[in-house]
């Protein structure tokens, strides 16, 4: 970082393929879009390169990306409009299969619904609580980090866990809320590891504070 603060292109480049992997990801997740996602990594780094010179060094540089990449992807969905439909070959869908799925169409075939009316429940929640969970739960970050990221305190980044935990278990139970979603037949999701996922998600933790 100090190198490319004081001009050195190959530090920077170096920068950018640190973590250009880590903003697309979340770019991705937070537009739902592949083109828009490239977009968004695109201007991040644009962005940071011009305003080297104002970083200051009191956060990570991983977490000035996020923050750049946080309110770029943000404005961009708003200045779309909400999406009302989640296709089974969403990008994100595919992404995960990759992964998950190992290769195997059977399993792809059965990942595919359930994929579907998590990510229908995850883009209804707000801006706000759809950014933390993609950080904490999708991205890893810790609350502390997700706070910087944010600019709040660890508490409100547990209370909107806690919340969007909330709000996905009633979605998910919802046929109302998950009827836009273009899905295959029904099938057992047992074992399933996007279940693995949503448990994390939606299951009940300990007592959380009141925030003021």
């Amino acid at each position: 970082m100090r190198l490319a603060r004081e001009g050195d292109a190959r530090a920077f480049e170096a920068l950018v393929k640190r973590y250009r992997t880590k903003i697309q990801s979340l770019a991705l997740h937070l537009t739902g879009r592949a083109s828009d996602a490239d977009d968004v990594t695109q201007e991040v780094f644009l962005r940071a390169y011009r305003k080297l010179d104002q970083f200051e060094g009191r956060s990570e540089f991983y977490t000035w990306l996020y923050r750049i990449a946080v309110h770029r992807a943000i404005a961009l969905r708003r200045g779309r409009g909400r999406r009302t439909m989640v296709d089974v070959d969403d990008p994100r869908i595919e992404r995960a299969l990759e992964v998950d799925a190992s290769g195997d169409p059977q399993k792809a075939v059965l990942l595919r619904e359930s994929y579907a009316r998590l990510l229908a429940a995850f883009d209804r929640l707000s801006p706000t609580l759809r950014t933390t969970v993609a950080l904490v739960a999708l991205q890893g970050l810790g609350h502390k980090d997700a706070a910087k990221v944010l600019e709040t305190t660890e508490g409100t980044i547990a209370w909107r866990m806690h919340e969007a935990r909330r709000q996905l278990r009633v979605r998910m139970d919802s046929p109302k809320e998950t009827a836009g979603v273009r899905t295959l037949p029904e099938h057992s999701t047992e074992n399933d590891p996007l279940e693995a996922l949503l448990g994390r998600l939606v299951a009940l933790g300990p007592t959380l504070p009141t925030l003021g």
